[in-house]
């Protein structure tokens, strides 16, 4: 897109594990500099690890999304139709909140997994980049985007697993996968 110094759009993506951690570490950055930053978290619950502290942290809000979810393979067709009215929604508010209230960094966390999964129209999202304040900072996260998603940003870094515990059978650990 090439739009120096003005808000850049982040693309963090791939099926390595550290994709929400870079986009946490960009916002509190952020944070510690001044900027406000607001995060949403799609397919997760209100009860991420990384919430517990980015609550008390001066700069950082975080809007509410389900209290409960569970990953898209597991939900029938009846919820992942609900799933798409909702996180369509929340698509809108999260935005339109950053937008009325004059946010420096928006962090949309499994915003392109949500996407992949078929429970987050793209085109809104296409939309919101191509049209967004100009000083708005954009950072997205998921596994799989599309061509139109990758020319819409700005930096786009792949994660790739090469080795990953959960391979051998490790279930996730509270503070450090979850």
């Amino acid at each position: 897109m090439n739009r120096k110094g003005t808000g850049l759009i982040h693309i963090y993506y791939g099926d390595g594990k550290g994709k929400t951690t870079t986009g946490m570490g960009l916002s509190i950055r952020a944070a510690g500099y001044g900027y406000r930053v607001l995060i949403y978290q799609f397919m997760k619950n209100n009860k991420t690890s990384e919430r517990k502290i980015l609550e008390r942290v001066d700069n950082i809000t975080l809007v509410d999304g389900l209290e409960q979810e569970k990953f898209s393979f597991q939900m029938t067709p009846e919820e992942k139709k609900e799933r798409l009215a909702f996180y369509n929604a929340q698509f809108q508010k999260v935005t339109e909140k950053a937008v009325r209230e004059g946010y420096d960094v928006l962090f949309l966390d499994e915003a392109i997994y949500t996407i992949s999964a078929g429970l987050l129209d793209e085109k809104p999202v296409l939309d919101f980049l191509k049209n967004k304040p100009d000083k708005l900072e954009v950072i997205l996260t998921g596994n799989t985007p599309s061509e139109d998603m990758l020319d819409a940003a700005d930096y786009v870094s792949c994660i790739k697993k090469m080795k990953h515990p959960f391979d051998e059978g490790q279930q996730s650990r509270m503070g450090i996968e979850k």
